[in-house]
């Protein structure tokens, strides 16, 4: 059997101290996994999918040979790199420093950060450095280490990169990993805004999209290069030398807990044989997993300087100003409990509801597949006037698989409550146009996967429901932590139903908070239970018609003949 040579010089120093990776639920294998690695394009590699990466080996035998290799190596070949870990608030208690009472600096160029930066965050409105930013922008500046939690993360470092990058502005400057193709988008973005008076290049490197396009793009080096790893890898084997990787001085691991771990291992063993030693290494994740807290907690080799940690110390993994809340609730009837809940959301949020868009001819299409279904003789709308629902505050619904998300949105549709999809089934054309419809406030819900979950920073969600209970706690973490950001307040409300119960006590003890019960009025959600009914099963005819899963059933095919080819050599 193939085996994955993990014992690259940087792999090595980055997860030393044996660490050992959370298992994976079955559930998790086949559907969070899987809505990672969908958009095969051009390569057996995968480097379409959500992650860029499809390991064919047995996940078990592949931890212990991440186990081996780091057990069996004693040599430290690191040595000339530079390590930054920006992490959540962990349970665990500090090691290195507590969270200081120091009052926060008050402007950037106290920070030492340049003219040309100052304005552009002005430009942004950014006048003040957050917790996270006054902790690790001079640590990083200086090439030195740190560990802090808060918000603001993409900034603390994006300037620092930037700031060198004046300095030197030749090449792909720097490189940054992310497990998710909307969070790449997304930190793209921030770059290019924030590196506009240097006139600052961005390339973002990712699955469900041209690959031909990617390799001029960086054949005209960028200076800022943000992928998911198994694309950039496949572009790294599939040119012929016209680009490389060798001038990177920043190399950045954003959401580090899902990067380092052996699903990842061998793109990220390709990619550190590729970039050079002489480099600053930056991790950031928002979940202090085993293998990150390893090295955190190593000590120092013979020669070596010990890392500095700033850890804050919180009881919870959750800010103050969210309000969080459990339903129970048959699993046969959530769908009348959730369209009561946007239909009427808790009066906190209230305040956050928007106007709806001027109409327009393309916003009066779902309107029109509605009535073409009444006229059709299948059925009539949760309601004789579409006008009449009062939209709900900006949403996000979360759910574990591609299926259940369309679902829900066709049923929310039906229902003529506006919504948009976000999961791995879509293009990433599709992607990328319900998240702009989601900004732009033209769409009031989304509905999506837990590739939605980590790093988006969408402005003013109120409202973030579980349709589906997380089987591991820190995804809880992840979910919730798209509201009640930057100080403003926020809802989370998940639906437990007979199956739950564990999965729930899981996530009290993870944030150290017990959910309140929150009682919808029973006889008021079953009003319109009838017309739930309808929407329900329209949505399940349209994902029929639709053929949906057909293209899932296409991957599993083309995994299952790539495990037998690997068996076989």
């Amino acid at each position: 059997m193939k085996r994955f040579d993990l014992s690259t010089d940087d792999l090595l120093r980055l997860q030393e101290g044996h660490p050992t990776k959370r298992p994976r639920t079955r559930l998790e294998q086949e559907d969070v996994l899987l809505d990672e690695q969908q958009g095969s394009t051009s390569s057996a590699h995968s480097s379409n999918s959500e992650d860029g990466s499809d390991s064919s080996e047995n996940e078990d035998e592949l931890e212990q040979d991440v186990q081996s290799d780091l057990v069996d190596t004693t040599e430290d070949r690191f040595s000339s790199s530079r390590v930054a870990f920006v992490s959540r608030a962990s349970n665990v208690a500090p090691r290195e420093a507590q969270s200081s009472t120091k009052p926060l600096p008050s402007t950037f160029a106290s920070l030492g950060i340049s003219s040309a930066l100052l304005s552009a965050l002005s430009k942004m409105s950014i006048r003040s450095p957050t917790e996270i930013q006054a902790a690790c922008l001079p640590p990083l500046l200086q090439g030195k280490f740190s560990n802090r939690t808060g918000s603001g993360k993409t900034i603390a470092f994006a300037l620092p990169i930037l700031q060198r990058l004046a300095v030197d502005p030749y090449g792909i400057f720097a490189l940054v990993l992310t497990p998710t193709r909307e969070l790449a988008f997304q930190i793209s973005e921030q770059f290019a805004v924030l590196g506009s008076a240097l006139n600052v290049r961005t390339a973002v490197v990712v699955g469900g999209m041209d690959m031909m396009t990617q390799a001029l793009e960086l054949n005209n080096r960028p200076h800022v290069v943000v992928a998911t790893p198994g694309r950039i890898v496949d572009l790294l084997k599939s040119t012929a030398g016209e680009w490389d990787l060798s001038r990177v001085k920043f190399l950045v691991l954003d959401e580090a807990d899902r990067l380092l771990t052996p699903t990842f291992a061998p793109e990220l063993s390709f990619l550190f044989d590729a970039l050079p030693k002489e480099r600053q290494t930056c991790l950031f994740t928002a979940t202090l997993t085993p293998a990150v807290e390893s090295v955190a907690q190593a000590p120092p080799r013979p020669g070596k300087q010990k890392p500095f940690i700033h850890r804050m110390v919180e009881a919870v993994e959750t800010v103050d100003t969210l309000q969080q809340h459990y339903i129970l609730v048959p699993s046969h009837v959530r769908e009348s409990y959730l369209y009561h809940l946007l239909c009427n959301p808790p009066e906190s949020i209230l305040p956050f509801r928007r106007a709806p868009p001027e109409p327009t001819k393309g916003s009066k299409k779902p309107q029109a597949a509605s009535k073409s279904r009444t006229k059709k003789g299948k059925s009539k709308s949760a309601t004789d006037d579409p006008e009449a629902i009062e939209q709900p505050p900006p949403t996000i619904i979360f759910c574990k698989r591609p299926r259940t998300a369309a679902y829900l949105t066709h049923l929310l549709q039906t229902l003529h409550i506006r919504s948009t999809a976000l999961h791995s089934r879509l293009t990433q054309r599709e992607r990328l146009a319900s998240l702009g419809l989601f900004r732009a406030s033209v769409v009031p819900v989304l509905v999506s996967t837990d590739v939605g979950a980590r790093g988006l920073d969408i402005a003013d969600v109120a409202l973030v429901v579980n349709w589906d209970m997380p089987d591991e706690p820190e995804e809880y973490t992840h979910r919730v932590g798209r509201t009640a950001r930057r100080g403003r307040g926020g809802v989370a409300v998940s639906f437990v139903t007979e199956r739950d119960e564990e999965r729930v006590l899981r996530v009290e003890a993870r944030i150290k908070t017990k959910l309140s019960e929150m009682a919808l009025p029973e006889a008021k959600v079953l009003e319109k239970l009838n017309a739930v009914s309808t929407a329900k099963r329209l949505a399940n005819m349209e994902l029929h018609d639709s053929n949906f899963g057909k293209r899932e059933e296409i991957h599993k095919i083309k995994s299952a003949k790539r495990k037998v080819d690997a068996v076989s050599i």
